[in-house]
């Protein structure tokens, strides 16, 4: 359970709350917190969000990382529900709800789709890779991302 508010004149406040009755905040390194599957989503809060993000793209932000979820597991999927609070408001005024027919939820999905893939293009190449090598096909790869303990 996500448990957050603002009591008047104090700042907001948010806390993931466990079963067991502890729980956790959000912290200078961490302006969110998340439940459910994260896997999947996580990385792009943690390449994009800071304490210094405007409410509106901080739930930019959730949309694309919680669709990127849906994209990768078949156990999620919408309606996506955003609810904004701004400080010192006292009030929910921005709340939506995305399904899967949304149009707004599908121009965010195209467009982040497209500019991924288009940032992937852009990345450097491989000092082989300015070879010419017509007919060569990628059988495998493999990477050790284990670093050995010594």
């Amino acid at each position: 359970l996500i448990l957050g508010g603002q009591i008047k004149g104090g700042a907001p406040s948010i806390y993931l709350m466990y079963a067991a009755g502890n729980f956790i905040s959000d912290s200078d390194h961490t302006p969110f917190l998340q439940i459910g599957e994260s896997k999947y989503g996580k990385p792009i809060l943690d390449r994009i969000l800071t304490r210094d993000t405007s409410l509106e793209d901080a739930a930019r932000c959730a949309i694309v990382s919680i669709d990127s979820t849906i994209k990768s597991n078949a156990t999620v999927g919408p309606p996506i529900e955003v609810l904004v609070y701004e400080k010192d408001t006292f009030e929910c005024d921005h709340y939506i709800r995305l399904d899967e027919e949304n149009q707004y939820l599908n121009e965010i999905r195209q467009r982040w789709n497209e500019a991924i893939k288009q940032s992937f293009e852009s990345l450097p190449k491989f000092e082989w890779e300015s070879r010419s090598q017509p007919n060569s096909k990628v059988l495998s790869i493999h990477t050790d991302i284990h670093k050995s303990k010594k």
